[in-house]
């Protein structure tokens, strides 16, 4: 075999080796079957010596090393839109991983709404007997605020300041009071009857302000208690029937939700898009198989060659 065709005949199946890398990353049938089309052309002058094999050379020149040039460009915009979607992935999970170093989750809030319950039941058995003795006790758990500083932002529900005010408007008639806390009489009563089990319900604020709203237990009645005045009234509870009470989850979490949802799309853009091919460019490779499945491809390379020019002209667009 002579040293030109051995040279022509080795560059052709290095440049099928990379048709075939591509056919394999695109997944596209078309591309697989030009793949196997330019193998029969190939085999057709490797075991024809007496084709001219520089007619081998002229339609891998021709049309191949377009074709490949065409597919390499679409798959490095692929990747590059890729690689910014993965960037957003990324920068998304340092964001999960700072919020959830801060977040107070639904776990921690359920756990301590239960402490807290304990700590308001004690402190107002221990206000009942203060107020039976007339004492100078206080009558408050150790941090019994803590529980509304840690939460409110992120659990409290948000009414109006003139729900707010209606809220803690009371007669003082009717209330009993002290140097640290003033709690309705019937209240109070309505406690010792059921001997001062509650627990907590909700917690509402407007601006700065908080309130903590508790139910007796196996019991449709609420009290609120409001920090800022150590007061204790009873709560109507048709009042704020207009909260989501659906909405459990603290600002934070929601955002973590949100931010981790948004990386299972970008995932599965990102999977979607590697292999993405525009309809055009289809439509082409199309054409471009049914050129060289022609039987009689070699006496019609002049149209190969005007394919290839559609090719040429095609890396040129913003088609890709």
């Amino acid at each position: 075999m002579d040293e030109n065709r051995l040279n022509i005949l080795n560059a052709s199946n290095r440049m099928l080796s990379k048709l075939q890398l591509l056919s394999v990353y695109f997944s596209e049938d078309i591309i697989y079957k030009i793949y196997l089309r330019s193998q029969v052309i190939h085999k057709l002058f490797e075991t024809n010596p007496d084709l001219d094999i520089n007619k081998l050379d002229l339609f891998h020149l021709q049309f191949t090393a377009s074709l490949i040039d065409l597919l390499r460009k679409i798959k490095k915009n692929n990747e590059n839109n890729i690689s910014l979607l993965f960037d957003e992935i990324q920068l998304n999970k340092e964001m999960i991983d700072k919020l959830n170093d801060a977040v107070y989750t639904e776990g921690n809030y359920n756990l301590d709404k239960q402490r807290q319950s304990l700590k308001i039941n004690l402190s107002l058995r221990k206000l009942f007997q203060v107020l039976s003795d007339d004492s100078t006790d206080s009558p408050f758990s150790k941090n019994i605020n803590a529980f509304s500083s840690r939460f409110a932002a992120d659990f409290f529900y948000a009414i109006e300041p003139g729900l707010f005010d209606d809220l803690i408007t009371y007669n003082p008639a009717e209330v009993y009071k002290n140097s640290y806390a003033t709690i309705q009489k019937k209240l109070m009563g309505l406690l010792c009857k059921y001997d001062f089990k509650t627990e907590f319900f909700c917690g509402l604020k407007t601006g700065s302000q908080i309130i903590e709203v508790y139910k007796f237990v196996d019991t449709d009645r609420h009290f609120l208690y409001f920090p800022s005045g150590n007061l204790f009234l009873f709560c109507d509870i048709t009042k704020i029937n207009t909260i989501d009470w659906t909405n459990n989850l603290s600002k934070k979490e929601n955002l973590i939700q949100e931010l981790k949802n948004k990386n299972d799309k970008l995932q599965s853009s990102a999977a979607a898009m590697k292999a993405n091919m525009p309809a055009e460019i289809k439509t082409l490779l199309a054409e471009d198989y049914k050129k060289i499945e022609d039987i009689n491809f070699l006496q019609n390379l002049s149209n190969v060659d005007i394919q290839a020019n559609i090719l040429k002209t095609m890396l040129n667009t913003d088609i890709i």
